[in-house]
């Protein structure tokens, strides 16, 4: 055992770039596919594109108050000298029309309502006139189209109305209810289990801490970016630093789990466990112990007979930041999901310089105050950096800082 732990000690110098990270870890264990009621849908990742089983609407329809009309009747139409149409009726809601549209001939139309057969325009009922009883003036003229929508002008039958891959959204739901879906074939939410380490780390109801003790801040707020990345978190609570006992509590999670997160167990201290214990999982391993990133350097990336295995830095803030950047991905990824929706971001302008290293990435957190993004600097052990700050800016390994009154991109926390 001892050889396995210092396998994975030597690893830790082997540090893979975050690009490489991203690019490279790319576990081939996917969720199961379940069928999902189309009204707890929301979120959920389809397995395969939803086509449209018919023409969306469906039939032609106007999407003005107004009169379905011959566009070549209105031609040159104006205030000074209009076109005149009789009126021959009128298209109840919900109905189909009972007259057509002759040359000469105006059919009054709701929104929504369905065009008469004839018409291939409808003038906005802003646009006309009553000049006598049953006949109409038009004052502007309408071209081909204008006023409606055609009968597949939402989508073809057979067309894609949403892709797989990507989450579903509120207008997704709206078009799948459309076309008449009332289910939708979609990705399990990947079973995340989160598993704390520490003799020093203590439950965060603990009343009162003894010297040296800690509360587990990070498990909470691990489980709450599982569910912003679509997963489905499976806290197991605390194992203390014996290797008998992280060894079963991480053999039973990737036995049951889709993703395995190790929280407070990847430093290379010399009660570190962590990845000899992930090390003797099973094939392939790990991939790698170390990412040229700050904070979070001391990063364990590993798979076991399929599943992830994620081990996090000890500091809660260094743990969040890796998870939000690294763990986050490979969640969505185990779900299904290759289209994720994109971070919220604003351009900003640094209040004062950010320094940094060439060779490692920084993630630096900022708050944001009318268009300035003020740095925010501190121990990576303090949570309270985070919650003070509105999102992060990331400096590329490439650069060696940048300088006070820098444009940036700042990624808002939602």
């Amino acid at each position: 055992m001892a050889d396995l732990a210092g396998a994975a000690h030597r690893e830790f110098f082997a540090v893979r770039t975050v690009a490489e990270t991203l690019a490279g870890f790319r576990p081939a264990h996917r969720t199961t596919v379940e069928t999902v009621a189309l009204d707890d849908a929301q979120g959920r990742v389809p397995a395969e594109p939803v086509l449209a089983p018919h023409e969306l609407p469906g039939f032609a329809r106007s999407t003005v108050d107004g009169y379905a009309v011959r566009a070549a009747d209105t031609y040159g139409a104006s205030e000074g000298l209009p076109s005149y149409l009789d009126v021959a009726g009128a298209v109840a809601m919900g109905r189909a029309p009972e007259v057509d549209v002759a040359p000469g001939v105006a059919v009054a139309v709701p929104t929504g309502g369905v065009l008469p057969p004839g018409a291939d325009a409808v003038v906005m009922v802003e646009h006309t006139q009553e000049a006598m009883a049953g006949t109409i003036e038009v004052v502007r003229p309408a071209a081909p189209g204008d006023g409606m929508v055609r009968a597949d002008e939402d989508a073809r039958a057979g067309a894609e109305l949403v892709p797989a891959g990507r989450p579903l959204r509120a207008q997704d739901l709206g078009v799948l209810a459309a076309a008449g879906a009332t289910s939708v074939r979609a990705h399990a939410r990947p079973r995340v289990a989160i598993v704390s380490t520490g003799d020093e780390v203590v439950p965060p109801a603990t009343a009162a801490l003894e010297v040296g003790q800690v509360r587990d801040a990070s498990a909470v707020a691990l489980a709450a970016l599982v569910r912003d990345a679509g997963g489905a978190p499976d806290p197991r609570g605390i194992v203390p630093d014996d290797r008998d006992a992280l060894h079963a509590a991480l053999r039973a999670a990737v036995a049951e789990c889709d993703v395995v997160v190790v929280s407070a167990g990847s430093s290379v201290g010399a009660r570190d466990e962590t990845a000899a214990a992930v090390a003797a999982l099973g094939a392939p391993g790990i991939w790698t112990h170390g990412i040229a990133l700050r904070p979070g350097k001391p990063t364990l990336l590993a798979e076991a007979c399929g599943v992830p295995v994620i081990g996090l830095p000890g500091n809660p803030r260094s743990a969040l930041v890796v998870f939000r950047l690294v763990g986050m991905p490979v969640v969505r990824l185990v779900g299904g999901m290759t289209d994720p929706p994109p971070e919220p971001s604003v351009r900003a302008r640094l209040e004062r310089d950010i320094p940094s290293a060439a060779g490692r990435l920084d993630v630096v957190q900022v708050a944001v105050r009318d268009g300035v993004a003020t740095p925010l600097f501190g121990a990576s052990a303090l949570l309270s950096i985070l919650t003070a700050a509105d999102g992060y800016v990331v400096v590329t390994d490439d650069a060696t800082g940048l300088p006070a009154g820098t444009e940036v991109d700042v990624t808002l926390y939602r």
